[in-house]
């Protein structure tokens, strides 16, 4: 939540700068932070967690 927080505060400051690349990259980082929030909170309340399917290792030799 600090992360999100803080993203937010930098996306306040770029807007009153006019920093228009800066504001692109911090609301991608905040969605990222946004969807991470949401697993937390799925994992904590007894929902799925997805952890993908096992893959076969490559056979090593040596």
């Amino acid at each position: 939540m600090e992360i999100r927080d803080n993203l937010l505060d930098r996306i306040a400051e770029a807007e009153r700068e006019g920093w228009l690349g800066e504001i692109e990259g911090l609301s991608v980082s905040l969605a990222g932070a946004d969807s991470k929030i949401g697993q937390i909170d799925a994992a904590a309340s007894g929902g799925r967690v997805l952890l993908g399917l096992p893959a076969p290792r490559a056979d090593r030799q040596g």
